[in-house]
């Protein structure tokens, strides 16, 4: 039954119909790979970041008019016919600090402001409080572009670069994209500069209450007491900011500015997220660094290289993922082609033996990231996410990655697997979970300051990373990795919800959440009858939709109901169905009719098509579209569903 009570169809796929829809997937997959091994898709965010690039050629005054005007069009585009304003994902509700970003930037590119679109998202603006009322990260942008004071900002003193680790404040407390963005925020903040602005664009009519008359900038969110200790702190400190000797100051920027010169990272930039970038080029602007110094040209380049170009427009990455896409396509085309009706595997082999090497060119061997403070002795050894980050490898990705190679079989990869394997075991938190790229990175007062009003300032462990650490090292199977693998499923075990699911940190979400846990599950051999385990199938089957597919909303990170959505999608679909087979699932009536639906939902091209966002970045302030989850998790499912019809175990032999 679906969660509605409602009888699911008995529309079965047949024998046939199934590999023709492996088939074609493949094919479609195997096409998008580039000609070194890799691959990479699109990863989309929401207005902020498109509008921040708009915004960025006016603060350099380096205005591209062709360029902007296409990003215009995707503006206007994605511009919500409901609210009138700019959502975080799609078909969300109103987002005023989107919003304020996007107007603005419509405005810098001569959209007239009476013009209907803009009208609207005026109104819609004013009616949720107006522009003083945004989010910090935007009211830094307008102080920038002299709309608001710098007192509309929280006090963020250059001098915490000069802090040492164990104080309460220092940045390497921070998660590794806080610390990226702040650093050069902090010299900018320190410097307060005013953008050059050359078409002198303001946007005073967002303001319910003149700028100069806002008395109170810091408003919440207060997410406990401590928000209001912390807003008292601020207006402390405010007033003695001006009183640090010039010396200190001096040295906090140069501090500053030593902390990011290391951590360029080339055409790839620092972080190798655009707000770090963008701040970068800022910085060096402010710094009276000339454009055509080549750390600010190759900074300034490497904001170029995350743009989309259209026929018709243009928009903004937040970053890209060649790592991930590449190491989850991988996964994909193995299980197409593996089993007795593989689909031409010594072709697949071939290219995947072409990524295995790309990959293992990019293992961070060499360099001691911003990890290294909490592991002093551990060897590098992760991947990243992005071309090149080589202070910030991604524990999900390495995982994700470490899994390929083993599973491809080069003996090529043995070393990189070792030390993939020790970076792993060395980067496990007290509790026994993982974060994404820092050990430890828990404590959550932080996220109670003013400028963290987006709640998420950390890197703690989380269930889906944590599944996939427990996957890679059980699939590597070395029995002296027992104990660590241990203390992650007990770690897993306290973070199951009262309904049976997990949630997902960096997927959308409980559906995410629960795939990832169920497949480590699954590889640690815990018994499919394991309660844990009974009561995570039970929520997927309550969850599957009458069409036979499942959904799940970005919503659920605000509070709404876990693992629902108002349509099936083909990523969460092929989530739970992994999951489900991961449990031992495979002959349940509910698999067979979503992986039905699953294949019914591909076109003639052998691709499925997903408009509504399927990740996250930070919950409740950004969300994310990965273009490629569409395509490769159907056919990992499909394919998955076709192995274990002729495995006599109908077990899953991988971790992922």
């Amino acid at each position: 039954m679906a969660a509605d009570g409602s009888a699911l169809p008995d529309n079965l796929l047949s024998s046939e119909d199934l590999d023709r829809a492996v088939k074609n997937a493949h094919a479609a997959l195997g096409q998008r790979q580039q000609a070194d091994g890799h691959w990479v898709y699109e990863l989309e965010a929401d207005a902020t970041i498109p509008a921040e690039y708009i915004l960025l050629e006016h603060y350099l005054d380096r205005i591209d008019d062709a360029l902007e005007q296409k990003i215009a069009v995707y503006l206007r585009r994605i511009q919500s016919p409901d609210h009138g304003g700019w959502p975080l994902y799609h078909n969300g509700q109103f987002d005023l600090s989107a919003s304020v970003k996007a107007y603005f930037a419509l405005k810098a590119v001569g959209d007239d402001i009476n013009a209907p679109h803009m009208r609207r998202a005026r109104e819609a603006i004013l009616d949720h409080g107006g522009a003083e009322r945004t989010n910090v990260f935007t009211r830094i942008q307008m102080a920038l572009f002299g709309d608001v004071p710098w007192r509309a900002t929280p006090v963020m003193p250059v001098e915490l670069m000069l802090l040492p680790r164990k104080a309460f404040f220092s940045v390497w407390n921070m998660s590794y994209w806080s610390r990226v963005v702040i650093a050069p925020l902090l010299v900018l903040a320190a410097l307060k500069p005013i953008a050059i602005n050359p078409r002198q664009i303001h946007i005073r009519e967002l303001f319910v209450t003149p700028p100069e008359r806002v008395r109170d900038w810091i408003r919440g969110p207060f997410r406990s007491v401590w928000g209001h200790v912390f807003k008292g702190l601020d207006s402390v400190l405010r007033p003695t900011i001006g009183f640090i000797p010039a010396k200190t100051h001096e040295k906090a920027i140069k501090a500053a500015i030593d902390f990011i010169e290391p951590r360029l990272n080339g055409r790839d930039g620092l972080g190798a997220i655009y707000p770090a970038l963008a701040n970068v080029v800022m910085m060096y602007r402010a710094l009276g660094v000339p454009d055509s110094d080549p750390r600010a040209a190759t900074a300034w380049e490497a904001v170029q290289g995350l743009l989309v170009h259209k026929e018709d427009e243009v928009y903004c990455q937040p970053c890209v993922s060649p790592i991930w896409d590449t190491g989850l396509s991988g996964h994909a085309m193995l299980e197409a082609a593996s089993g007795p009706k593989g689909i031409a595997p010594e072709e697949t082999l071939v290219n995947l033996r072409k990524a295995s090497k790309w990959l293992r060119e990019k293992q961070i061997l060499d360099v001691k990231g911003d990890w290294a403070i909490n592991a002093p002795d551990l060897a590098p050894g992760g991947w990243a996410f992005q071309y090149g980050n080589d202070y910030y490898p991604d524990v999900d990705d390495t995982a994700v990655v470490g899994m390929l190679l083993h599973r491809e079989g080069d003996p090529a990869n043995a070393e990189a697997l070792e030390r993939a394997r020790q970076w792993i075991i060395g980067m496990q938190s007290r509790d026994g979970g993982w974060g994404a790229f820092d050990i430890d990175n828990d404590k959550d007062m932080l996220n109670h300051i003013p400028f963290s009003d987006h709640g998420a300032l950390l890197d703690p462990p989380t269930a889906d990373v944590t599944a996939r650490c427990i996957s890679f090292l059980c699939q590597l199977g070395h029995v002296e990795d027992r104990p660590v693998i241990e203390r992650a499923i007990t770690y897993l075990r306290k973070e199951q919800e009262s309904d049976g699911s997990w949630f997902g940190r960096w997927g959308t979400n409980y559906i995410y959440g629960t795939w990832s846990v169920l497949c480590a599950f699954n590889a640690a051999d815990i018994s499919h009858d394991d309660p844990a385990v009974v009561k995570a199938v039970e929520w997927l089957r309550s969850v599957q939709r009458p069409e036979g597919g499942w959904g799940e909303s970005c919503e659920t990170y605000e509070g709404s109901a876990h693992g629902q959505y108002t349509e099936s999608l083909p990523s969460q679909t092929s989530w739970a169905l992994l999951g489900l087979m991961a449990a031992g699932r495979r002959d349940d009536p509910a698999v067979a009719r979503g992986i039905a639906w699953l294949a019914s939902q591909q076109d003639e091209k052998g691709e499925w098509q997903e408009e509504p966002y399927n990740a996250v970045g930070f919950p409740k302030v950004f969300y994310l579209r990965y273009h490629g989850y569409k395509q490769f998790f159907p056919l990992m499912a499909l394919a998955r569903y076709r192995n274990l019809e002729n495995s006599n175990s109908r077990r899953v032999a991988f971790g992922f």
